[in-house]
């Protein structure tokens, strides 16, 4: 048995023939050499054809899926300063902070409200109790978790009113509690439907800022290299000789709570001027940038409505319904936004920007638009004095002869004005410009109500909410109702719309303050613009919700990406 064992096994250590390779090789041992050449040529493209058609075939099954890695190069207008959710003022803070800080809440890519720093939330039956459970993997970058505390400092600093927090109003009349670690309640002074959109707020580590006075919170390190809960962190700051910013490198935030971002890492190039931006655009400087149109741009609607907004009580003339609709009616807003906004925006004549879910009012195409305007004028008992170049209405002893605008020194703004401004003149109105630097006309005109007519555009918001525009108790600043509007039915409108639940009703209150507003004329509403925004081509995975503020559009970011790689599907999965 053991011979028959091991002679077995010696049979088996020697290489065994195969018969069809045998044949084969004996045949080709028989062939000249040069047809062995041209067999070996014909076996070869064989093996190349078979390996080709495995290819293709597997391919054909395979799918393509995002894959980690790739950086893209963002250019804008502008400097951060504060990289801080409580302090951040220009576009570039909310840039980066909306990408280095993460909320209670979020938007997706759709633009819908999602938890995201909360696992869920619960509202009481009265709608002024929330409570929040934070996900126990939610850390900040400095890998400490998130907690209720952090919360709780957060909106408590945010209420502070040393701090000057743009935030202050937002969270005025919110007591917040931690509940335990995990666990944060809100309650409210009365009802409020927009509250979710409030815990998009970025969430303070209080470790870092616990011990950091108001005095000294706008001149922390850590309002430039923040320590956040967002899907990337701030690897490498570079600034010019004067102490700006001007470079700013993110890299992915590998302990996200919803994910690691596709993106290796955002680098931010900021620029002082537009004409710059849009030549570091066009040489391939920076990839991607907003607010520059450009063949291919991806376009999203704006949560912004731009019109003159009228100060009845600096100029007596707006107090006159007649006035007030004759200078809204001589504007060719059709002309403005082909011709001066290049088609990026849509026309209106309302409170309410396009696709909020109501009936907008209807802009009138009028073939004459002056004189339509002059016929409402006459209507009304005024009439032209060619001598004084002046509109005259003889009973009210009332002229008007001249109109000042102002507005703030950006190209899309002075553009507008000027050609509101020929529209006005048309109807014999002469009329002036007056161009302020943003902040300049915050400070000394807006919040003093120093205009007559100002050209400005208002940020409504995802929550469509109008009160703080509208509502007759926020004429004086800190309100932003600008036109000094005063109508009791819209008053009402506004406080039900806030507190209903109901969605139904609460358009419906949408709908009437639409109407209202618009009939009254208090401001002569033009557009609402479009966002712009241009990317590579190399970027997939953009998608733009609807653009209150421009930081919106990173709403998807960590599902944009650049490098793909091939898998079977049964293998694919969530990231």
């Amino acid at each position: 048995m053991n011979e028959r064992l091991a002679a077995w096994l010696e049979s088996a250590k020697r290489p065994r023939a195969v018969p069809l390779f045998e044949r084969f090789e004996s045949s080709l041992k028989r062939l000249s050499s040069g047809d062995r050449v041209i067999a070996y040529t014909l076996l070869g493209l064989v093996v190349v054809a078979s390996l080709a058609a495995l290819y293709t075939l597997e391919q054909h099954f395979l799918i393509r899926v995002p894959a980690y890695g790739g950086s893209l190069t963002e250019g804008e207008v502008g400097n951060p300063q504060f990289v801080n959710p409580l302090l951040a003022i220009s576009d570039s803070d909310n840039d980066l902070t909306a990408l280095t800080y993460a909320g209670l809440m979020g938007l997706d890519a759709s633009g819908n409200l999602v938890p995201v720093l909360a696992s869920g939330y619960t509202v009481s039956p009265d709608g002024k109790t929330y409570t929040f459970i934070i996900r126990p993997t939610a850390e900040f970058s400095d890998g400490t978790p998130v907690t209720a505390d952090d919360v709780v400092f957060t909106v408590q600093k945010a209420q502070d009113p040393s701090l000057e927090s743009p935030e202050f109003a937002d969270w005025s009349g919110v007591t917040a509690t931690a509940i335990n670690a995990n666990t944060v309640q809100f309650v409210l002074d009365k009802p409020y439907t927009p509250f979710l959109a409030n815990l998009t707020l970025g969430i303070l580590p209080a470790h870092v800022w616990r011990n950091i006075s108001d005095a000294e919170f706008p001149f922390s390190s850590f309002t430039v290299e923040p320590v956040g809960a967002g899907p990337f962190m701030v690897s490498n700051v570079s600034r010019n000789s004067s102490g700006l910013i001007t470079n700013y490198q993110l890299v992915a935030n590998p302990h996200y709570v919803l994910g690691r971002p596709y993106l290796d890492s955002i680098d931010f190039v900021f620029y002082t001027e537009q004409q710059d931006l849009q030549n570091a655009l066009q040489n391939g400087s920076v990839g991607s940038a907003y607010g520059i149109p450009e063949p291919g741009a991806l376009t999203a609607s704006y949560a912004r409505v731009f019109g003159v907004f009228l100060n009845p009580n600096s100029n007596a003339l707006f107090a006159r319904p007649e006035v007030r609709k004759a200078l809204s009616l001589a504007i060719d807003r059709n002309n403005i936004v082909n011709n001066v906004l290049g088609g990026y925006a849509t026309a209106i004549l309302g409170p309410v920007p396009p696709g909020s879910g109501i009936q907008e009012t209807p802009v009138p195409t009028y073939a004459d638009p002056t004189e339509e305007a002059a016929s409402i004028l006459e209507a009304a008992g005024w009439t032209y004095d060619g001598n004084s170049r002046a509109w005259v209405n003889a009973s009210a002893k009332l002229s008007m002869g001249e109109l000042t605008i102002k507005t703030s020194n950006v190209p899309e703004l002075k553009a507008v004005a000027t050609a509101i401004k020929q529209d006005w003149q048309n109807l014999g109105i002469e009329t002036d410009i007056e161009l302020y630097e943003p902040g300049d006309l915050n400070q000394n005109v807006i919040r003093p109500r120093k205009y007559d007519a100002l050209l400005f555009g208002e940020v409504i918001g995802r929550s469509e909410d109008l009160y703080a525009f509208w509502d007759s108790s926020q004429q004086s600043d800190p309100g932003l109702n600008i036109a000094e509007y005063a109508n009791k039915t819209v008053d009402a409108l506004l406080d039900d719309a806030r507190q209903t639940a109901d969605e139904g009703t609460r358009l419906n209150d949408l709908q009437q303050i639409e109407n209202d507003i618009s009939a009254d004329y208090p401001a002569s509403f033009v557009y609402a613009p479009d966002f712009v925004y241009v990317v590579p081509k190399n970027l997939y995975g953009v998608v733009l919700p609807q653009i209150s503020i421009p930081a919106d559009r990173f709403a998807g970011v960590t599902d944009w990406y650049i490098r793909t790689q091939s898998v079977w599907p049964f293998l694919t999965n969530e990231k």
